[in-house]
C-alpha cells in the first residue's frame, strides 16, 4: 500500500510541477509575445473601444484612421486606398485582431499609458495612441497595381542608399474593410475567402513580395557574377567557348541557351545577353562552396529584417548537397533548379550593386509620433549584408547597364534614365511548362536613388523576363525618379498611367 501512495504522491507532484513550469512560461517567457499579439481578445476589444493612432504615408496622406461608431464597439479602422496598399499596412478589427503593419506597430498604435507632462497629468494619467509615418509612396502603388495589370505577380522599389521601401505591392490582394467588421458573419466570410489559396497557390491574405519565392533566373547571374570577384577573380577574364548547347558532368544531361543561340566569351561579354553555358560553366569552375558562400552572402537563407511579419527568407542550396552534385551547381549558377528567391531579396541584390556593394536593412517604419505631435522615434539607417566591396560593385554595375543598352533588356528604358537591369526567365519545370519572369534594375547608373525587383510567376513558355517584366520595371523606374524629383508618379509614355 505505502509503495502506491509513494507513486501516486511523486505522480501528484510531478503533475503540480508541470502545471507550475506551464505558468511561468506563460507568465513570464511567453507574455510579451502573447501580450502584443493581435490575436489577444484584450488588443483586439482595446483597439475598438479606444481609437487606433493614425499610419500616414511618405506624402502624408491618410493610410487607416480609426472612426467613431454608435454601435457597441466604438471605433472602426478604415482604410483610404483599401486594396492598394492593404498588403502593408494591413487591418486592426474586433473579430482577427491585427495584421501586417498595424500588428507590427501595435504598441504605438494601441492606446497606451502617455508619458506625464504636466502635474495634472501625474494626478490623472492619460491613455492615448501614437501614430506612424512610413516610407510607402502610394502614387508608386498605383503604378505598380496598373503595370501588374492584375497578374499575380509582386513589385519592390527600394531607395538603395536607405533601404526605405518606397512601393511593395502584390497581386493577389484583398479588401481591408470586411475584416474590421463588427459582424462577425462579415469578418469570417472576408477571412476565410482572403486565406483560400487561389489557383497558384497565393492566398489574398498573404504579400507576394516577401512571403512566396521563386526561381530567380538569370537575374541570379548578378550573385554569380559576385561569387567570381569575392572569390575566384582570375575567372573575371577567363573566355568560356561560343556554343548554344554543353554537356553537365556526372550526368547525360545537356544546358542549352535561350533559343539554342550560341554564347560564350569572358563575363563581360557573357552577362549582357545572359549566357547560360557560359554561365553554367563559370558556375562550375567557380564551385559549389564559393557559390553558395555568395549566396549567403547577399541574405540567402536569411529571414531580411523588414519591419513586416510573415517575412520568409529566399533559399539556396547548402554547398555540401553539391559535393557530388556538378549539375546542380551549373544550374543554380543560372538560378535555376533548387534556387528559390522573394521579390524582396532580389530587390535587395539590385540595391547592393547599386550602393557600392551594401544591402541596407529593409524599412518601412520613417517614424513615430506622439499624439502632441512630438517625434518619439526616427528610423535609424544601418547596412544588413555587404556582400562585395565597392570596387566590386563598381565593376559589377556597368555590365548591368550593357544589360539595358545592348542586352536582354534593350529597347526598354529611355537611355537618359541610365537604368542598370538584369533579366531573369526561370522555367518552372511544372506540367504546363510555365516560366517566372523578372527583371531587377537600379537607376540612374550614376548616382543610383532606386533599386527595384519584378516578378510575374506562371507566365506562358514563350515568356521572357524583357518581354513580360520589363514594361512593369520601366513604370517603375519612371515614377520613382519622377516622384523623387517632385513631379507625379507616372510615366511620360501612355502605358504607364499613375
Amino acid at each position: 500500500m505505502s509503495r502506491r501512495l509513494t507513486i501516486l504522491s511523486v505522480a501528484i507532484l510531478l503533475l503540480f510541477a508541470a502545471a507550475a513550469a506551464q505558468a511561468a512560461n506563460v507568465q513570464f517567457f511567453r507574455a510579451p509575445a502573447l501580450d502584443a499579439s493581435g490575436l489577444n481578445p484584450r488588443n483586439s476589444t482595446t483597439s475598438s473601444q479606444f481609437p487606433r493612432g493614425g499610419i500616414f504615408a511618405a506624402d502624408g496622406s491618410v493610410l487607416a484612421q480609426s472612426v467613431p461608431t454608435n454601435g457597441y464597439y466604438k471605433w472602426r479602422r478604415v482604410y483610404p486606398y483599401g486594396s492598394l496598399t492593404s498588403g502593408v499596412v494591413g487591418f486592426a478589427g474586433p473579430n482577427y485582431g491585427t495584421w501586417a503593419i498595424e500588428a507590427q506597430y501595435n504598441q504605438y498604435l494601441s492606446a497606451h499609458a502617455q508619458p506625464a507632462r504636466t502635474l495634472a497629468q501625474v494626478l490623472a494619467p492619460t491613455s492615448a495612441a501614437d501614430s506612424i509615418t512610413l516610407t510607402l509612396e502610394p502614387a508608386l502603388q498605383r503604378v505598380a497595381r496598373a503595370a501588374l495589370s492584375g497578374r499575380d505577380g509582386a513589385a519592390v522599389v527600394l531607395d538603395p542608399r536607405t533601404g526605405a521601401v518606397l512601393a511593395m505591392y502584390s497581386n493577389p490582394y484583398y479588401n481591408p474593410t470586411p475584416l474590421t467588421s463588427p459582424s462577425y458573419p462579415v469578418a469570417a466570410a472576408a477571412w476565410k475567402a482572403d486565406t483560400t489559396n487561389n489557383v497558384y497557390g497565393f492566398p489574398p491574405l498573404g504579400l507576394v513580395a516577401t512571403q512566396q519565392t521563386f526561381p530567380p533566373g538569370s537575374t541570379f547571374k548578378i550573385v554569380t557574377t559576385s561569387g567570381v570577384l569575392r572569390s575566384k577573380p582570375q575567372l573575371w577574364f577567363k573566355q568560356y567557348p561560343n556554343v548554344a548547347t554543353i554537356h553537365l558532368p556526372q550526368s547525360n544531361k545537356t544546358l542549352s541557351n535561350f533559343g539554342f543561340v550560341p554564347c560564350g566569351g569572358d563575363i563581360a561579354a557573357m552577362l549582357p545577353p545572359s549566357c547560360d553555358p557560359g554561365y553554367a560553366m563559370l558556375g562550375l569552375d567557380l564551385g559549389g562552396n564559393d557559390l553558395a558562400a555568395a549566396a549567403n552572402a547577399y541574405g540567402y537563407n536569411s529571414v531580411p529584417p523588414l519591419d513586416l511579419p510573415g517575412v520568409v527568407a529566399s533559399y539556396f542550396p547548402p554547398a555540401t548537397s553539391f559535393a557530388s552534385n556538378l549539375p546542380g551547381v551549373a544550374y543554380s549558377a543560372i538560378g535555376q533548379q533548387n534556387v528559390r528567391a522573394t521579390a524582396l531579396q532580389q530587390a535587395m541584390v539590385a540595391a547592393a550593386i547599386a550602393n557600392g556593394g551594401a544591402i541596407m536593412t529593409p524599412h518601412l517604419l520613417s517614424y513615430v509620433t506622439a499624439p502632441d505631435g512630438t517625434v518619439l522615434k526616427r528610423y535609424q539607417d544601418s547596412i544588413w549584408q555587404q556582400p562585395i566591396s565597392a570596387t566590386q560593385a563598381a565593376r559589377i554595375l556597368p555590365l548591368m547597364q550593357d544589360v539595358a543598352k545592348f542586352g536582354t533588356a534593350a529597347g526598354i528604358f529611355p537611355a537618359n534614365l541610365e537604368v542598370g537591369a538584369k533579366t531573369g526567365t526561370a522555367q518552372t519545370g511544372n506540367a504546363a511548362k510555365n516560366t517566372d519572369d523578372w527583371m531587377i534594375a537600379f537607376a540612374p547608373a550614376s548616382h543610383p536613388t532606386v533599386a527595384v525587383a519584378v516578378v510575374i510567376p506562371f507566365q506562358v513558355v514563350s515568356g521572357t523576363g524583357a518581354a513580360v517584366a520589363g514594361p512593369v520595371m520601366k513604370c517603375l523606374i519612371e515614377g520613382a525618379l519622377a516622384l523623387q524629383a517632385g513631379q507625379p508618379a507616372y510615366g511620360t509614355a501612355s502605358t504607364c498611367p499613375g
